[in-house]
């Protein structure tokens, strides 16, 4: 038995709980707030900020974790290097959440390191340097926090007059203590994808088949599993997921976005060094091993031979119309369940307006009408009121 050191305790963290007691290890689940989702199911839990270094160092020394999983972008992310040369196993790597939780530092990684195809982009510390990077990038453009997660702070920006609401929604949006933004040309994509992408200490890496997704307010609203993809574009996504992953070392499943244009191939957006929010449409059962699953295997090091499709599915989220310290109500489960899907309540005790509370899942047979799949998920999904 390891004993795991759970850096976030959201819905992703649950479900990671759930994985490695089945295979019967020991979670400390920390966040910020009590009664996150994923202390419900763990062995221990600590509330604690984890931006505060010290804290996290107190912790870290009180459990003597066998390994560190970092779920979430708002951690000191710079101690885990002092944890990892103490021989704490840190998921996948201090290098790769390092990078991957600041955008500035994996974007230079991605593009001028590794030469992947990336979209323009500049960085800003003052709104005057904003409104330069957006004259010489053009509009409309992307301005997103260098730290920040669920789309929080980003903003597509159409016209000039927008860009003083996309600094002060970028700022405020950020997680951490950085305030700098970056600008990104806006790709006019045809489709977006996720490829999780497994990473193991003695085997090959695996790409699971591609996620599409549908986001809004640059938070995800739906996915489905496998999106369409060419052929030609699926093996570039492979190769520039390979590469990035390499570089930044370790062994876990990650989250690789990519943008899909028809006329300009295939773009790298973004990675996340953990399982990934539209990833959560494997718990539908489309492969073998749910995201969460591969993700466990990977950090204690067992061998995962392959990663099969045995099922399409869709994935629709279940969102808060309301803000409110209250335990939150639920209406219209019982309908979902009239009907052949699962649905997932996260068990988040407060909400706010637009909070991810839960999620409907999908399958149907190989070859099965996925568009139709989407609706469905999407329609019960919509029947659950939060109140």
């Amino acid at each position: 038995m390891k004993k795991i050191l759970l850096l976030g305790s959201g819905e992703l963290g649950k479900e990671f709980v759930i994985a490695a007691q089945r295979l019967g290890q020991h979670v400390i689940a920390c966040d910020s707030y009590a009664g996150a989702p994923a202390m419900q199911v763990a062995d221990e839990y600590e509330v604690f900020s984890m931006l505060d270094g010290e804290a996290l160092t107190r912790v870290v020394e009180k459990h003597r974790p066998d390994i560190i999983v970092p779920e979430i972008e708002a951690i000191r992310t710079e101690r885990l290097y002092d944890f990892e040369r103490e021989g704490i196993q840190v998921t996948p790597s201090a290098r790769a959440v390092n990078f991957t939780m600041n955008r500035k530092a994996i974007r230079d990684l991605a593009a001028k390191e590794l030469g992947l195809k990336t979209a323009r982009y500049f960085y800003a510390t003052t709104f005057e340097e904003l409104k330069e990077a957006a004259e010489k990038i053009g509009l409309p453009c992307v301005v997103k926090p260098l730290m920040s997660s669920s789309g929080k702070g980003q903003s597509l920006v159409r016209t000039a007059d927008e860009l003083q609401h996309a600094w002060e929604y970028a700022i405020s949006g950020s997680r951490g203590d950085i305030q700098e933004v970056i600008i990104e040309e806006f790709i006019r994509f045809d489709s977006e994808i996720t490829l999780l992408t497994v990473t193991q200490k003695n085997g090959p890496t695996l790409f699971c088949p591609p996620i599409g997704h549908v986001q809004r307010g640059g938070d995800y609203r739906e996915s489905f599993q496998p999106a369409h993809i060419a052929p030609e574009h699926l093996e570039e996504a492979c190769r520039m997921a390979d590469k990035v992953t390499a570089a930044l070392t370790g062994a876990g499943i990650w989250g690789v976005e990519f943008f899909l244009s028809h006329e300009n191939g295939v773009y790298f957006s973004e990675l996340s060094p953990r399982p990934h929010d539209t990833g959560m449409v494997t718990l539908a059962g489309t492969q073998n091993f749910n995201e969460f699953e591969l993700h466990l295997r990977a950090v204690l090091g067992l061998p995962i031979p392959c990663v099969k499709q045995l099922a399409i599915g869709a994935s629709a989220v279940i969102l808060s119309p309301i803000a409110s310290n209250e335990p939150p109500r639920y209406r219209g489960i019982e309908e979902t369940c009239e009907e052949d899907a699962d649905i997932r309540i996260f068990g988040k005790p407060t909400t706010r307006v637009n909070r991810r509370m839960g999620v409907v899942v999908c399958r149907d047979e190989v070859g099965g009408d996925l568009d139709a799949l989407r609706d469905k998920a999407k329609r019960l999904a919509a029947k659950v009121e939060v109140y």
